[in-house]
């Protein structure tokens, strides 16, 4: 029997709408909700905790230079 981890990996799509909010969705479970939360957003850097409007934690390492979107990344469950 196969185990799967809740701390997967997904692909994630983040796109910003055109009021600046950034949009996260993952597909595989059709999810989509309005990051609420950047650890770290600014001009050097982007990424670290991820915290969406509907409480859900996700991690990435924090990036530099920070990506343009909209863009696919692997975050983990946080």
């Amino acid at each position: 029997m196969t185990v799967q981890m809740e701390n997967t990996m997904p692909n994630v799509m983040i796109r910003q709408k055109d009021n600046g909010e950034l949009l996260f969705y993952i597909a595989k479970k059709d999810q989509e909700d309005v990051i609420s939360v950047v650890e770290f957003d600014n001009a050097e850097q982007w990424g670290g905790v991820v915290e969406l409007t509907d409480g859900s934690r996700y991690y990435i390492e924090p990036m530099s230079p920070p990506p343009e979107f909209p863009t696919t990344l692997r975050f983990k469950r946080g």
